[in-house]
């Protein structure tokens, strides 16, 4: 497990860093803390003391209410959750956990861990309510469609139907035994992974006694525990899938987690043809009809799962799911029917806690 330099941990874990973090009004972190702009005024940060680093190949932070000391080395110890997270089930290292199984598991059983058991549980879990549309066995399909993008083409009908034929978590045995495939198949966590590296930092800086933070991994996913300052929750702006450098709403969001996905960033065109980075696992190809999926969960882990997963379902399929498991909730955006006026749908979360800028029309159930 990598740590810091000696000097700079020295450094790190004292009050002097305290005072290094603090963050004036406003320090944004891709889609979190955000200060007011004119029309209806939404909540906004006040000062905190923000840690940052770097895992799964993206930044990741802590962010706290100004205290002790104590909390620095707190968020150090978060960050070392993240990293065991990252060790478990990343596959781009050759001794990952998940790199292991995904060599040896179609030609025998594997023993696991308890915690790579349990994980895979809830990736079932998910798997099956969603029917499919959050797939973790599905590397063979990911690992086609960046091959053929380096080689500056797609893949045809036959390759994506050769991937999906060893794909599907219908294929991942479990028992006492441990772990099998029936497939030639491999697991990818991209879809899932961050969040339950902040599950796993969260759960860390709780333990410790620290109720009120925010833990926030790469571009989408963050747990947001306890309240900022006055305010009853942490304030989290959310960009326009139109117009990425700008927000079209503020969250206030209080002991969940949430994640949001969609392709408005991570594309590429192809004959004149764009392609968004999200893949469709029942389909093998890109998914298409939203715009931008913002989900609110109990967990980090449930909430970055399924904002892939109602990405790939689409809107109606999406809000039936929320219909059906009321302590989901989700902000939908399809594309515009009216010029460029954001109509996004939102289920299970209060519209008292959600600040809509100008030019944005909401629809509720």
């Amino acid at each position: 497990m990598s740590k810091p330099h000696d000097s700079s941990r020295r450094e790190f874990l004292t009050g002097k860093a305290v005072h290094k973090e603090i963050r004036r009004v406003g320090d944004e972190i891709a889609d979190a803390l955000v200060d007011a702009e004119p029309g209806r005024v939404a909540p906004v940060a006040s000062q905190t003391v923000r840690l940052e680093t770097k895992a799964m190949g993206c930044p990741w932070c802590v962010i706290m209410n100004p205290g002790p000391p104590r909390q620095v080395m707190v968020a150090s110890d978060a960050f070392d959750c993240v990293r065991d997270a990252e060790q478990l089930l990343t596959i781009y290292r050759d001794d990952s956990d998940v790199s292991q199984l995904n060599r040896e598991a179609f030609s025998d059983w594997q023993e696991v861990s308890e915690e790579l058991e349990s994980f895979l549980k809830t990736c079932r879990e998910i798997y099956e309510s969603t029917s499919g549309a959050f797939d973790p066995a599905s590397g063979r399909l990911i690992q086609l469609w960046k091959s053929t993008r380096l080689n500056n083409r797609i893949p045809d009908q036959a390759e994506v139907e050769e991937a999906l034929a060893n794909s599907g978590m219908q294929y991942v045995a479990q028992s006492e035994k441990g772990v099998k495939f029936e497939r030639d198949l491999l697991l990818d966590f991209a879809s899932i992974g961050k969040g339950y590296g902040i599950d796993k930092a969260a759960t860390h800086i709780k333990n410790e006694e620290i109720e009120n933070f925010l833990v926030h991994g790469g571009q989408s996913s963050l747990f947001a525990s306890g309240t900022h300052r006055d305010l009853d929750g942490w304030p989290i702006g959310l960009k326009n899938p139109l117009f990425t450098d700008k927000r079209y709403a503020t969250i206030l969001l209080k002991n969940s987690g949430m994640s949001t996905s969609g392709s408005n960033i991570q594309f590429f065109r192809f004959e004149g043809k764009r392609y968004g980075h999200l893949l469709d696992p029942r389909t093998g190809w890109p998914a298409k009809g939203l715009l931008s999926v913002t989900v609110i969960a109990p967990t980090a882990t449930e909430a970055d799962a399924l904002s892939t997963a109602f990405y790939a379902m689409g809107l109606d399929k999406a809000v039936q799911y929320c219909d059906d498991h009321p302590q989901v909730g989700a902000i939908l955006v399809a594309a515009p029917t009216h010029g460029r006026i954001l109509e996004p749908v939102i289920k299970n979360f209060p519209l008292d806690q959600l600040f809509f800028e100008e030019g944005v029309s909401v629809v509720t159930d």
